[in-house]
């Protein structure tokens, strides 16, 4: 098991079962350079250059059967008048990849736009409002995409259950006035900020059910969530809420091979203590004029090799056994 910087990660002999592109954190605005709140430059406008190119590179490649969006397609500063727009101009870029796209939400999407709203513009296949789904592009693979604010103040109504038992939950846990800061929060704790949310319960039921469905079927699932589910692949400030109570339903079963996010945008690799690869992908939105992050995935009965652009560090994630998933 290895993670690797660009070019030191070795093609495989064999050729993988399918292909598929992978971006996170583009959050285009129609506004000037900025900073993070820890300073770091932020290139509102550059990030759809970042994305245009990502495409391109798919199309070029040929073989890229589909791509997965890690959420905040749209930055929290697009001016509300414009979010529409925003969003449809980036959707847009997106549309130029003839595969389907698949997407999720961050909290900067759902600063912009109710989620009700965005489950149809994101053309999320649930067949509902609800912005949790699975798919399987092979019968090896199963793909999972998590609601990272199920559970979360963000993207509901301010008279929703949700957001007064999310609100409630800020409140006993972050003594801070202004509930996005995490001063004075040690450790894990720090994630009890409102920019991150949770995985509801009937979403964690669905969840078991669907990874007890894939071991039956001997699947290896790739787990798909804008906000980490392992604090030694990111900032403990940017985890899920209840990132170990998901991490509780993944262990039941032994098909999860790895979990993919977004929303710490320098990026983040680990194994846990159960085998499963943990890659947090760096962000569009922080790549200077002229450079890029983005990659494609190819996947492997053993394996899956992220070969990424000059800004996403390449990463071959190598499974602890060659055996499809079996319940423990």
């Amino acid at each position: 098991m290895m993670a690797a910087t660009n070019g030191l990660v070795h093609a495989s002999a064999h050729k993988p079962l399918f292909t598929f592109g992978v971006i996170a954190d583009v959050q285009y605005a129609d506004i000037p350079d900025g900073r993070s709140f820890t300073g770091i430059p932020r290139y509102y406008r550059h990030s759809i250059d970042v994305l245009q190119r990502a495409v391109s590179a798919w199309n070029k490649q040929g073989a890229v059967k589909f791509s997965i969006n890690f959420g905040d397609i749209v930055d929290g500063k697009c001016p509300k008048d414009k979010s529409l727009w925003a969003v449809q101009k980036v959707l847009g870029e997106f549309e130029k990849f003839p595969g389907p796209t698949y997407h999720m939400f961050g909290n900067h999407c759902l600063y912009n736009l109710p989620r009700s709203e965005l489950v149809a513009l994101l053309k999320m296949p649930t067949g509902s409002d609800r912005a949790y789904y699975d798919f399987s592009p092979c019968p090896e693979y199963r793909f999972v995409v998590l609601d990272a604010y199920d559970f979360s103040t963000l993207g509901w109504p301010r008279d929703h259950p949700v957001t007064a038992a999310a609100t409630r939950l800020l409140e006993e846990k972050n003594p801070n006035a202004d509930k996005n800061s995490p001063e004075g929060l040690v450790g894990v704790d720090q994630r009890f900020v409102m920019f991150n949310g949770a995985v509801g319960e009937e979403q964690l039921s669905w969840l078991s059910d669907v990874l007890r469905d894939a071991s039956e079927r001997r699947q290896n699932v790739v787990l798909c969530s804008h906000l980490p589910l392992d604090p030694v692949a990111a900032s403990q400030v940017g985890l899920m809420w209840n990132y170990d109570e998901v991490m509780a339903v993944v262990r039941q079963y032994n098909c999860v091979k790895a979990c993919f996010a977004g929303h710490d945008h320098k990026g983040g690799y680990s194994v846990d203590s159960h085998g499963v690869h943990h890659r947090t992908l760096e962000a569009a939105l922080e790549c200077p004029p002229g450079t890029s992050a983005f990659g494609h995935i190819e996947a492997y009965p053993d394996k899956l090799l992220l070969v990424g652009s000059d800004g996403m560090a390449d990463t071959e994630m190598c499974f602890e056994s060659s055996q499809f998933c079996k319940s423990m």
